[in-house]
């Protein structure tokens, strides 16, 4: 709904100020990509993969300053699906919020592969496909286990994911910054790799790693000011981010050459070339912690996406049921077991990709609907407002465009999939509502 005026007060139910909205943007961006994905970037682009990440770095900006601006027309929490909704209509809202679900039952899934090919790369005797299979389903077993028995640990896993996933990059960078061969960069581009499909093929599966500011957005009405504090603590949290991504990507190539195209744990590798097996084993305790604790994370958020849904009347009432627990086990098993399927159907790297590519669904939309408030609400005192025009939105829908051009239609299925799923149950919903 639109906000009828800047100077209203925020609810006082609303607890997270600015440093607080900062750090969770921080903490929401940088997950398991940044552990697993710097080699698959050396293998496809070689050391120029550095300008990729530039490259998604500023697309990312883009799109955050679309969601940034969109953020400060609304108080309401939802984020794209409530962008959607209000610039498009109920249908393209609803298959908006459809398709989040989706995204997240997608990460849950390539947070499943993530943390096998973590234990494998770690693990050599544990890294056949059969072991890996075998490890995905146990995971899966044990998260269902641990959602329907409603354990609450969000605390716990908050703390143990935050200081899972920065100890061993703060270690790879101030250490792996002195080790750094300048040879490793020449050649810079490298010519059999130097293509603008592989390119594009980085720059889509590397942007991965920059999902996830799209998160601090939804939450919006657990803000204080968010009209004001959202959009600047976003693009504060997005730039900080950038600069650990680039500053392992250097450090990375820097330390191991040619050898991190062929690296499964590249941040394990990196420090290990530094610190010998010691060092490595740090960095190794460290992924794992990170990525297990985001797997858990994940799997608590997925199913009570749908459940939102559910309570909406976006999806069928049995989404809601509770057992003795209070934990919603039908949505529970419905994600999980949804999200075990695609983590068996392929690699991270390939998972990865059809990850970033399922965000657009939440992007694109977001990016029109710049412009379609600019002309519904007009300028507002003291609202966020991109600048230079047009300019933003239409370089993040060109850019958006055009990587998604490049994506294999199989993957492009997996990933924007969910929006033709959603049409039936739109319809479906729609009739049983009357």
């Amino acid at each position: 709904m639109k906000t009828e005026s800047n100077t209203e007060q925020q609810p006082k139910a609303a607890k997270m100020g600015f440093i607080s909205l900062i750090l969770f943007g921080i903490n929401a961006i940088i997950g398991s990509g940044i552990f697993l994905l710097p080699s698959t970037g050396m293998k496809l682009f070689g050391p120029a993969s550095i300008l990729v990440l530039l490259f998604d770095a500023v697309l990312a900006f883009c799109i955050a300053i679309c969601f940034a601006e969109c953020a400060s027309y609304f108080k309401e929490t939802g984020g794209a699906y409530v962008y959607a909704r209000e610039a498009f209509g109920r249908f393209v809202g609803y298959e908006v919020g459809f398709v989040t679900w989706a995204i997240w039952i997608i990460a849950e899934g390539t947070m499943y592969t993530a943390f096998a090919t973590a234990l494998g790369g770690i693990f050599p005797a544990l890294g056949t496909p059969a072991d890996k299979t075998i490890i995905i389903v146990c995971l899966y077993l044990f998260l269902i286990t641990l959602n329907v028995s409603g354990v609450r640990m969000a605390t716990i896993l908050s703390n143990v994911i935050t200081v899972g996933k920065l100890t061993p990059i703060i270690l790879v960078i101030v250490v792996g910054l002195f080790f750094m061969k300048p040879a490793h960069f020449d050649p810079f581009f490298v010519t059999k790799l130097a293509t603008v499909p592989n390119f594009a093929t980085a720059a889509i599966t590397l942007f991965y790693i920059f999902s996830g500011f799209e998160r601090v957005v939804i939450t919006a009405g657990d803000m204080k000011n968010a009209q004001k504090n959202l959009p600047r603590a976003l693009l504060i949290s997005l730039a900080t981010v950038v600069t650990v991504y680039i500053l392992v990507m250097v450090t990375s190539i820097g330390v191991l050459g040619d050898r991190l195209a062929t690296s499964t744990v590249p941040l394990k590798d990196t420090f290990q070339a530094i610190a010998g097996n010691f060092g490595g084993n740090i960095i190794a305790i460290g992924t794992l912690l990170s990525i297990g604790g985001i797997c858990i994370a994940s799997s608590f958020v997925s199913p009570r996406s749908g459940v939102a849904l559910s309570d909406n009347k976006m999806m069928p009432s049995v989404l809601q049921k509770r057992n003795k627990k209070q934990a919603p086990y039908v949505a529970i098993l419905i994600s999980g077991t949804a999200s075990l399927v695609i983590a068996l159907s392929g690699s991270f790297a390939v998972l990865a990709q059809i990850s970033a590519v399922s965000r657009f669904a939440q992007f694109i939309p977001t990016i029109l609907a710049v412009l379609v408030f600019r002309k519904k609400f007009g300028d507002k005192e003291g609202g966020f407002k991109a600048p230079f025009g047009p300019l933003i939105p239409v370089v993040a829908l060109l850019a958006s465009l055009w990587l998604l051009s490049h994506v294999s239609p199989a993957n492009l299925i997996w990933g924007l999939g969910a929006l033709l799923l959603a049409v039936p149950f739109y319809f479906l919903t729609k009739k049983a509502q009357g």
